[in-house]
Protein backbone atom coordinates (compact mmCIF):
# COMPACT_ATOMS: atom_id res chain seq x y z
CA UNK A 1 0.00 0.00 0.00
CA UNK A 2 1.36 3.19 -1.02
CA UNK A 3 1.76 6.43 1.57
CA UNK A 4 -1.25 7.68 -0.42
CA UNK A 5 -3.35 5.31 0.20
CA UNK A 6 -2.48 5.12 3.99
CA UNK A 7 -3.05 8.83 4.05
CA UNK A 8 -6.56 8.09 2.80
CA UNK A 9 -7.00 6.32 5.75
CA UNK A 10 -6.09 8.43 8.43
CA UNK A 11 -8.70 11.31 7.20
CA UNK A 12 -11.16 8.65 6.90
CA UNK A 13 -11.16 8.11 10.23
CA UNK A 14 -10.48 12.09 11.18
CA UNK A 15 -14.12 12.29 9.24
CA UNK A 16 -15.39 9.83 11.83
CA UNK A 17 -13.79 11.70 14.40
CA UNK A 18 -15.07 14.69 13.63
CA UNK A 19 -18.59 13.30 13.18
CA UNK A 20 -18.08 11.63 16.55
CA UNK A 21 -17.53 14.83 18.03
CA UNK A 22 -20.25 16.75 16.69
CA UNK A 23 -22.31 14.57 19.09
CA UNK A 24 -20.59 15.88 22.68
CA UNK A 25 -20.54 16.24 25.12
CA UNK A 26 -21.82 12.97 25.89
CA UNK A 27 -24.04 12.60 29.28
CA UNK A 28 -22.10 11.02 32.12
CA UNK A 29 -24.21 7.80 31.63
CA UNK A 30 -23.87 7.82 27.84
CA UNK A 31 -20.30 8.18 28.43
CA UNK A 32 -20.00 5.13 31.62
CA UNK A 33 -22.05 3.07 28.49
CA UNK A 34 -19.47 3.37 25.75
CA UNK A 35 -16.78 2.60 28.22
CA UNK A 36 -18.07 -0.36 29.35
CA UNK A 37 -18.84 -1.67 26.16
CA UNK A 38 -15.95 -1.16 24.39
CA UNK A 39 -14.25 -2.69 28.02
CA UNK A 40 -16.11 -5.73 26.89
CA UNK A 41 -15.33 -5.47 22.89
CA UNK A 42 -11.90 -5.00 23.52
CA UNK A 43 -11.06 -7.66 26.69
CA UNK A 44 -12.60 -10.09 24.60
CA UNK A 45 -10.87 -9.57 21.39
CA UNK A 46 -7.28 -9.01 23.07
CA UNK A 47 -7.34 -12.15 24.83
CA UNK A 48 -8.90 -14.42 22.10
CA UNK A 49 -6.31 -13.46 19.96
CA UNK A 50 -4.14 -14.76 22.39
CA UNK A 51 -6.21 -17.83 22.26
CA UNK A 52 -8.65 -17.38 25.42
CA UNK A 53 -11.49 -19.40 25.13
CA UNK A 54 -14.27 -16.90 26.74
CA UNK A 55 -17.10 -15.75 24.30
CA UNK A 56 -18.13 -12.40 24.24
CA UNK A 57 -20.90 -13.05 26.21
CA UNK A 58 -19.11 -14.95 29.03
CA UNK A 59 -16.68 -12.12 29.45
CA UNK A 60 -19.67 -9.80 29.37
CA UNK A 61 -21.26 -11.75 32.08
CA UNK A 62 -17.63 -12.10 33.81
CA UNK A 63 -16.85 -8.43 34.18
CA UNK A 64 -20.49 -7.08 34.96
CA UNK A 65 -21.70 -9.58 37.01
CA UNK A 66 -18.30 -11.55 37.83
CA UNK A 67 -20.42 -14.91 37.25
CA UNK A 68 -18.26 -17.65 35.59
CA UNK A 69 -19.53 -20.21 33.02
CA UNK A 70 -18.40 -24.28 34.17
CA UNK A 71 -16.05 -25.90 31.62
CA UNK A 72 -13.43 -23.46 30.89
CA UNK A 73 -9.74 -22.95 32.47
CA UNK A 74 -9.71 -20.91 35.41
CA UNK A 75 -6.74 -19.40 33.31
CA UNK A 76 -9.05 -17.23 30.26
CA UNK A 77 -11.25 -15.88 33.80
CA UNK A 78 -8.09 -14.49 35.32
CA UNK A 79 -6.63 -13.07 32.05
CA UNK A 80 -10.60 -11.69 31.40
CA UNK A 81 -11.05 -9.90 35.37
CA UNK A 82 -6.93 -8.74 34.80
CA UNK A 83 -7.73 -7.20 31.13
CA UNK A 84 -10.73 -5.30 32.57
CA UNK A 85 -8.67 -3.77 35.62
CA UNK A 86 -5.81 -2.81 33.07
CA UNK A 87 -8.39 -1.60 31.13
CA UNK A 88 -10.24 0.89 33.89
CA UNK A 89 -6.52 2.10 34.63
CA UNK A 90 -5.72 3.00 30.90
CA UNK A 91 -9.06 4.81 30.61
CA UNK A 92 -8.04 6.73 33.69
CA UNK A 93 -4.34 7.69 32.21
CA UNK A 94 -6.58 8.86 28.85
CA UNK A 95 -7.98 11.76 31.00
CA UNK A 96 -4.44 13.12 31.19
CA UNK A 97 -4.65 14.08 27.07
CA UNK A 98 -1.12 15.67 27.27
CA UNK A 99 1.06 12.94 29.61
CA UNK A 100 3.60 11.42 28.19
CA UNK A 101 3.96 7.67 28.00
CA UNK A 102 6.35 6.32 30.91
CA UNK A 103 8.08 3.34 31.99
CA UNK A 104 5.55 3.05 35.05
CA UNK A 105 2.92 3.08 33.05
CA UNK A 106 3.97 -0.29 31.06
CA UNK A 107 4.70 -2.25 33.96
CA UNK A 108 1.68 -1.19 35.84
CA UNK A 109 -0.43 -1.81 33.10
CA UNK A 110 0.99 -5.31 32.64
CA UNK A 111 0.55 -5.70 36.72
CA UNK A 112 -3.24 -5.71 36.43
CA UNK A 113 -3.19 -7.83 33.57
CA UNK A 114 -1.00 -10.60 34.59
CA UNK A 115 -1.32 -10.35 38.77
CA UNK A 116 -3.47 -13.13 39.02
CA UNK A 117 -1.76 -15.27 36.43
CA UNK A 118 1.63 -15.29 37.88
CA UNK A 119 1.86 -12.39 40.42
CA UNK A 120 5.38 -12.67 40.79
CA UNK A 121 6.27 -11.72 37.31
CA UNK A 122 3.41 -8.98 36.88
CA UNK A 123 4.72 -5.72 36.16
CA UNK A 124 8.50 -7.50 36.22
CA UNK A 125 10.57 -7.64 33.20
CA UNK A 126 11.97 -10.85 31.96
CA UNK A 127 15.00 -12.46 33.22
CA UNK A 128 14.77 -14.87 30.38
CA UNK A 129 15.22 -15.32 26.74
CA UNK A 130 12.17 -15.71 24.73
CA UNK A 131 11.50 -16.82 21.41
CA UNK A 132 8.21 -16.02 18.54
CA UNK A 133 7.09 -18.94 17.40
CA UNK A 134 6.96 -18.63 13.07
CA UNK A 135 9.13 -15.69 12.79
CA UNK A 136 13.11 -15.52 12.88
CA UNK A 137 12.91 -12.20 15.22
CA UNK A 138 14.14 -12.25 18.04
CA UNK A 139 13.57 -9.78 20.78
CA UNK A 140 16.51 -8.22 23.03
CA UNK A 141 18.13 -10.43 25.47
CA UNK A 142 16.80 -10.06 29.35
CA UNK A 143 19.97 -7.83 30.09
CA UNK A 144 19.56 -5.63 27.47
CA UNK A 145 15.77 -5.04 28.38
CA UNK A 146 15.55 -2.28 31.09
CA UNK A 147 17.84 -0.04 28.26
CA UNK A 148 15.87 -1.34 25.56
CA UNK A 149 12.66 -0.12 27.30
CA UNK A 150 13.81 3.26 27.95
CA UNK A 151 15.09 3.93 24.51
CA UNK A 152 11.67 2.95 23.44
CA UNK A 153 9.59 5.47 25.34
CA UNK A 154 12.26 8.12 24.38
CA UNK A 155 11.44 7.32 20.99
CA UNK A 156 8.18 7.42 21.08
CA UNK A 157 7.76 10.49 23.47
CA UNK A 158 9.97 12.50 21.44
CA UNK A 159 7.75 11.21 17.74
CA UNK A 160 4.30 12.17 19.66
CA UNK A 161 3.01 15.08 17.35
CA UNK A 162 5.54 14.42 14.58
CA UNK A 163 2.89 11.34 12.71
CA UNK A 164 -0.86 11.46 12.18
CA UNK A 165 -2.53 9.82 15.47
CA UNK A 166 -3.28 6.65 14.24
CA UNK A 167 0.60 6.12 13.29
CA UNK A 168 1.94 6.85 16.40
CA UNK A 169 -0.40 4.67 18.45
CA UNK A 170 0.18 1.99 15.75
CA UNK A 171 4.29 2.40 16.78
CA UNK A 172 3.45 2.39 19.89
CA UNK A 173 2.25 -1.13 19.78
CA UNK A 174 4.82 -2.12 17.76
CA UNK A 175 7.53 -0.61 19.21
CA UNK A 176 6.45 -2.40 23.02
CA UNK A 177 6.02 -5.70 21.31
CA UNK A 178 9.66 -5.52 19.57
CA UNK A 179 10.89 -5.09 23.06
CA UNK A 180 8.74 -8.19 24.49
CA UNK A 181 9.70 -6.43 27.75
CA UNK A 182 7.52 -9.53 29.79
CA UNK A 183 7.23 -13.35 29.88
CA UNK A 184 3.97 -13.31 28.79
CA UNK A 185 1.00 -10.34 27.92
CA UNK A 186 2.91 -8.46 25.89
CA UNK A 187 0.65 -8.05 22.72
CA UNK A 188 -1.98 -7.22 25.42
CA UNK A 189 -0.15 -4.67 27.28
CA UNK A 190 0.93 -3.63 23.70
CA UNK A 191 -3.29 -2.82 22.51
CA UNK A 192 -3.51 -1.27 25.95
CA UNK A 193 -0.88 1.09 24.93
CA UNK A 194 -2.21 1.38 21.70
CA UNK A 195 -5.65 2.65 23.05
CA UNK A 196 -4.31 5.02 25.58
CA UNK A 197 -2.61 6.82 22.57
CA UNK A 198 -5.68 6.59 20.53
CA UNK A 199 -8.30 7.88 23.10
CA UNK A 200 -5.79 10.56 24.35
CA UNK A 201 -5.53 12.04 20.74
CA UNK A 202 -9.13 11.79 20.76
CA UNK A 203 -10.06 8.32 18.83
CA UNK A 204 -12.22 5.59 19.67
CA UNK A 205 -10.09 2.46 20.74
CA UNK A 206 -8.78 0.11 17.60
CA UNK A 207 -10.42 -3.61 18.48
CA UNK A 208 -8.79 -6.10 16.30
CA UNK A 209 -11.27 -8.84 15.62
CA UNK A 210 -10.19 -12.62 16.56
CA UNK A 211 -11.13 -13.34 12.46
CA UNK A 212 -8.45 -11.24 12.10
CA UNK A 213 -5.70 -12.47 13.83
CA UNK A 214 -3.75 -13.92 10.71
CA UNK A 215 -3.33 -10.50 8.96
CA UNK A 216 -2.56 -9.25 12.03
CA UNK A 217 0.59 -11.25 13.11
CA UNK A 218 1.53 -11.09 9.08
CA UNK A 219 1.81 -7.72 9.56
CA UNK A 220 3.87 -7.45 12.44
CA UNK A 221 5.94 -10.18 11.25
CA UNK A 222 6.44 -7.75 7.77
CA UNK A 223 7.21 -4.65 10.25
CA UNK A 224 9.65 -7.45 12.04
CA UNK A 225 11.89 -8.81 8.79
CA UNK A 226 15.53 -8.75 8.90
CA UNK A 227 15.29 -7.62 5.37
CA UNK A 228 13.49 -4.81 3.92
CA UNK A 229 10.91 -4.60 7.02
CA UNK A 230 7.89 -2.81 6.50
CA UNK A 231 5.39 -0.78 8.83
CA UNK A 232 2.81 -0.30 6.19
CA UNK A 233 0.48 -2.90 6.21
CA UNK A 234 0.64 -2.82 10.41
CA UNK A 235 -0.53 0.65 10.04
CA UNK A 236 -3.35 0.15 7.53
CA UNK A 237 -4.75 -3.14 9.84
CA UNK A 238 -4.42 -0.65 12.91
CA UNK A 239 -6.32 2.72 10.92
CA UNK A 240 -8.59 0.02 9.48
CA UNK A 241 -9.79 -1.18 12.83
CA UNK A 242 -9.71 2.12 13.96
CA UNK A 243 -12.76 3.39 11.57
CA UNK A 244 -14.56 0.32 12.42
CA UNK A 245 -14.78 0.84 15.83
CA UNK A 246 -15.42 4.41 15.08
CA UNK A 247 -18.48 3.20 12.83
CA UNK A 248 -19.33 0.98 15.95
CA UNK A 249 -19.25 4.37 17.68
CA UNK A 250 -21.60 6.17 15.26
CA UNK A 251 -24.27 3.23 15.28
CA UNK A 252 -24.83 3.43 18.94
CA UNK A 253 -24.89 7.26 18.96
CA UNK A 254 -26.88 6.75 16.10
CA UNK A 255 -25.18 9.02 14.23
CA UNK A 256 -25.40 8.69 10.07
CA UNK A 257 -22.48 6.68 8.62
CA UNK A 258 -22.10 7.06 4.36
CA UNK A 259 -22.41 3.37 3.32
CA UNK A 260 -19.10 2.04 1.52
CA UNK A 261 -20.09 2.44 -1.74
CA UNK A 262 -21.10 6.39 -1.41
CA UNK A 263 -17.00 6.82 0.34
CA UNK A 264 -15.73 4.85 -3.12
CA UNK A 265 -16.84 7.20 -5.07
CA UNK A 266 -16.42 10.05 -3.00
CA UNK A 267 -12.37 8.68 -3.30
CA UNK A 268 -12.94 7.72 -6.85
CA UNK A 269 -14.26 11.37 -7.48
CA UNK A 270 -11.87 13.06 -5.36
CA UNK A 271 -8.59 10.89 -7.84
CA UNK A 272 -10.32 11.92 -11.02
CA UNK A 273 -10.54 15.97 -9.97
CA UNK A 274 -6.71 15.63 -9.03
CA UNK A 275 -6.05 14.14 -12.56
CA UNK A 276 -7.97 16.98 -13.99
CA UNK A 277 -5.91 19.54 -11.93
CA UNK A 278 -2.54 18.01 -12.83
CA UNK A 279 -3.38 17.48 -16.31
CA UNK A 280 -3.86 21.32 -16.82
CA UNK A 281 -0.88 22.18 -15.10
CA UNK A 282 1.27 20.21 -17.47
CA UNK A 283 -0.56 22.18 -20.47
Amino acid sequence: MQNEELNQLYEKADRYKAKIDSARPLTEREAKNLDDYFKIGLTFSSNAIEGNTLTISETKVLLEDGLTVGGKPIRDYYEATGHGKAYDYMLTLAKYRTALLTEDQIQKLHKLFYALIDEENAGTYRTERVFITGTEYTPPPPAKVPAAIQKFVADMNAQRGSVHPIEYAALVHKGLVDVHPFVDGNGRTARLLMNLALIQSGYGIAIIPPVRRGEYIDALRASQRAKNPDNTPFLSLIADCVIETQRDYCRLLELPVRDSVAEQFDQSAAKAQKAIVMTKRSL
